[in-house]
């Protein structure tokens, strides 16, 4: 009960994005897993992928699309990393995670533009799994609370990142150029899937 409660903490203080400031008053082995789970996000390539895909698919769907999405994504995302810390199991997670770069990839090369509401459920339900992943993989003797804040952080900034590049759907050459850029997402998704079935 007593870690049930510390979690359900965790949660809240992430979906409220809880004040940086306190990192200053952390000891060595916290700040030990900020860094960890800043650095988490982007040490697997289909992370990375994922990511920047929710970034780019936001920017290809416009406003209010282009922020709904890259907030519901961490969002969510900290609700299953709360799983993971609780070791609450989540079958099919690395399945999942290469079937998120497939369809958001695919979303972005086909510039699929489903209702808001449709986009951000297929957005929180890819997120799960990544979190998922985040919050199993927890080391040992690291801040949950700052590992957690690390690793929304590092998602935060590569959404940013596909936005940046998304923004270049504006003028044709960069239509085709963000296109091709979730072309490469949905197929090094397949390549990810393969590896995760085989």
């Amino acid at each position: 009960m007593k870690h049930w409660q510390e979690h359900s903490a965790l949660l809240v203080a992430l979906l409220l994005l809880g004040p940086a400031s306190a990192l200053a008053h952390q000891d060595t082995g916290q700040a030990a897993g900020f860094v960890t789970g800043l650095l988490h996000p982007v040490s697997g390539l289909d992370h990375v992928l994922a990511m920047v895909a929710v970034g780019l698919w936001g920017a290809v769907l416009e406003a209010p699309a282009i922020w709904v999405l890259p907030v519901a994504f961490p969002v969510v995302m900290a609700f299953g990393g709360l799983l993971g810390l609780l070791g609450v199991p989540l079958p099919g997670g690395e399945i999942g995670i290469a079937l998120s770069a497939v369809v958001l990839g695919a979303a972005v090369l086909a510039e699929l533009r489903p209702p808001l509401w449709v986009a951000t459920i297929i957005v929180a339900f890819f997120a799960i799994f990544h979190g998922h992943a985040h919050g199993r993989e927890l080391p040992d003797g690291t801040s949950a609370q700052l590992y957690s804040l690390g690793f929304v952080m590092a998602t935060g900034l590569l959404h940013a990142v596909g936005i940046m590049f998304g923004l270049a759907h504006r003028w044709s050459a960069g239509r085709q150029a963000v296109r091709a850029a979730g072309g490469g997402v949905a197929l090094a998704g397949l390549f990810f899937l393969w590896r995760a079935v085989a």
